[in-house]
């Protein structure tokens, strides 16, 4: 007897509850590029304008991030059962490697100016890195908590995290060839916020592959979930059991579930069990299960687990 129980998969998802804020922030950060090209073009600064390449880099980043929410809060259909949810997890892997090439992309630069500094303005070049860290320190603080819930402003965040570092780099080695004219601190600083940047865009990667993989969400042991499930009243076995992500904050689990001839007659209760323990034990609102009697797996015809 296969039984299903169904909830709504276009309830809103972590990246859609932040949809405000990273509006907020891309607001923000295409001002701060603004005054950092004008800045640029006032000072003859070539590291202003770098900045404000990464920031606009970034700006299409939280901008990408925007467009996937929107895709993730459209109604599923006939052919996307779960709508466009996982859009917001293609989006975060995106975000990854635009945060790989701004690395590649400063690294290049930093190594080139070493050997062929630059002229840079460093009192105007401070004055308006200044006013950059400032908005991005802003906008990391409307980000700091979505960050730890969606993979998605997980990426804006850490994209503006790099604008901040960036900022806080110019600042340092506007101050230095200021005070000292040694040109090559701006490329050294750089240099240190790329090697920052790395690990946490590959962090970042990992994650999105994890989810686009299919892979059972982080912190889920399968091997619990079934001791869970079979200590429920009637449950003699547990098969075909499955645990992966739709996108960030919404975990889904499949399961055949054995049961003991008597309880068949009363598959809704049944079912009410199971989705408690599940939902109450491991935070999975979604799940699908076949409830079926004994001997009923050796006719299914397919490969179980």
């Amino acid at each position: 007897m296969g039984t299903g129980h169904g909830h709504d998969h276009a309830s809103m998802t972590a990246g859609a509850a932040n949809r405000g804020r990273l509006v907020a922030v891309l607001v923000m950060m295409l001002g701060v590029a603004a005054v950092q090209v004008v800045g640029a073009l006032t000072t003859g600064s070539l590291a202003l304008f770098a900045d404000a390449g990464h920031t606009l880099t970034d700006s299409l980043g939280v901008g990408l991030a925007l467009g996937a929410v929107w895709m993730a809060t459209r109604p599923p259909d006939a052919k996307r059962t779960f709508g466009l949810q996982r859009a917001e997890v293609l989006a975060a892997a995106v975000n990854a490697l635009v945060l790989f090439g701004l690395c590649a992309f400063v690294t290049v630069e930093a190594i080139e100016r070493i050997y062929d500094p630059r002229p840079v303005a460093g009192a105007g070049m401070v004055l308006v890195a200044a006013f950059g860290l400032v908005v991005n320190l802003a906008a990391m603080f409307l980000l700091r908590s979505g960050q730890r819930e969606s993979l998605n402003v997980r990426g804006a965040y850490l994209e503006v995290l790099g604008d901040a570092l960036a900022s806080a780099g110019v600042i340092v080695g506007g101050l230095v060839i200021w005070i000292t004219d040694w040109q090559r601190a701006d490329s050294l600083i750089s240099l240190a916020i790329a090697a920052f940047i790395l690990p946490r865009a590959w962090s970042l990667l990992r994650e999105a592959v994890h989810v686009l993989l299919e892979a059972v969400p982080r912190g889920v042991d399968l091997g619990e979930v079934r001791t869970h499930i079979l200590r429920q009243p009637g449950v003699l076995d547990v098969h075909d059991l499955h645990a992966w992500t739709i996108t960030s904050g919404l975990p889904v689990m499949s399961a055949h579930v054995v049961v003991e001839e008597e309880r068949l007659a009363d598959t809704g209760r049944m079912l009410d069990e199971l989705h408690a323990c599940l939902s109450g034990h491991f935070d999975v609102e979604h799940s699908t299960l076949q409830l079926e009697p004994a001997g009923h797996y050796e006719h299914e015809g397919a490969q179980h687990h």
